[in-house]
């Protein structure tokens, strides 16, 4: 698990230290920096990938990631700290609006001794050395390996796209099954393998889509005839013998879909990081949606940012962290009981929200 996160220079986040629990709910209003958090393990997950300089050049340069641009914050870092190892790095601009690590390190800490062990893995690179290290034979590489494998395991689901084009719409390969994709490009392969080899996990799917949507009855999940390697998802509705595929679901139902098959599947990453994962689901549907989000925090470790009220009412006080941005800089502070233990007899925790009483208002 995610223990602490540390982020400095970061966009809108010039100095955050976290504690992190296994359920984490960010709450803010527009601009304050909820998905700026998030977007720190997309950063991540491109520095992992050795995309660095990608992601620098897509996102505008080093002068747009860094906290009020390259002449206020020169450098910025980052440190992540889960189970008795930790992983930091600190990036700086470089020439050709590229940026180099100053620093990269690793640790390890067994309790039992006072001081960390820790390793400088590198210094000037433009793309990680954390695989590099992990495949050699020298000291560190037992400690990267384990890292390596910690970090790997920290994915950020994004499925707002539910266009004509949508990656869960088209048609996929049917052995793309390993790992729920963080776009849902492989949704039909991913629940064709659960169904033959996890069908408690699918039926419970399945329940949970009918509760809501009711017309639903089952997906129709079978190798296409023209090609046995591909598979699409397609569906049945009660009482119709129609044929219907995921162009035929609205929004909603195909995002809580996508929820579902990745909230619910026999096997979690280690952390689940979701931005709005309310974005066009009905009310009752979001209040499922956090049932399933509490039962996978106990399996697993969350983390969402999120502006429904309704989704927010369904969580405890001690999962919510408030994020507010005075104009100059994004903070965050933890929740907790006490801070509302006043109110809590007549409000719910979204009522107090919505009445500015915990912040992370305008």
């Amino acid at each position: 698990m995610l223990n602490k996160l540390t982020v400095n220079g970061f966009k809108s986040i010039e100095s955050c230290e976290l504690e992190l629990q296994r359920l984490n709910v960010v709450i803010g209003p527009n601009g304050a920096g909820k998905s700026n958090l998030i977007g720190v393990f997309r950063f991540l997950n491109s520095v992992l990938s050795k995309q660095l300089q990608l992601y620098v050049g897509e996102n505008g340069g080093s002068d747009r990631l860094l906290h009020h641009g390259e002449k206020t914050t020169p450098m910025m870092s980052f440190r992540f700290d889960f189970g008795y190892n930790a992983y930091s790095f600190c990036l700086k601009p470089a020439v050709g609006d590229t940026m180099v690590f100053d620093w990269e390190t690793i640790y390890f800490h067994d309790t039992r001794y006072l001081h960390p062990w820790n390793l400088q893995i590198g210094a000037g690179h433009k793309e990680t050395v954390l695989h590099d290290t992990a495949n050699t034979s020298g000291s560190g590489r037992r400690v990267a390996e384990h890292v390596l494998q910690g970090v790997q395991n920290w994915v950020v689901y994004h499925f707002h796209d539910t266009s004509s084009s949508a990656p869960a719409k088209k048609t996929q390969d049917i052995d793309d099954n390993r790992a729920f994709r963080p776009d849902a490009a492989n949704l039909a392969a991913f629940l064709y393998w659960m169904k033959l080899n996890h069908p408690t996990e699918y039926r419970h799917i399945v329940e949970h889509i009918q509760l809501v949507a009711p017309f639903f009855e089952d997906f129709v999940l079978e190798p296409s005839r023209n090609n046995p390697n591909k598979i699409k998802l397609e569906w049945r509705q009660k009482g119709s013998g129609a044929y219907f595929d995921g162009f035929s679901l609205s929004d909603g139902t195909l995002r809580f879909i996508c929820l579902a098959a990745l909230l619910l599947q026999p096997s979690l990453p280690s952390l689940i990081l979701l931005d709005e994962p309310e974005l066009g689901l009905h009310p009752f549907a979001i209040t499922i949606l956090s049932e399933m989000i509490e039962a996978a925090a106990r399996r697993s470790q969350v983390m969402l940012a999120t502006q429904s009220v309704t989704l927010l009412n369904q969580f405890s006080p001690e999962a919510i962290i408030i994020a507010n941005n005075d104009g100059l800089h994004t903070n965050f502070r933890r929740l907790t009981e006490q801070d509302l233990s006043i109110w809590m007899n007549d409000y719910s925790v979204g009522d107090l929200w919505e009445k500015n009483v915990i912040g992370g208002r305008p």
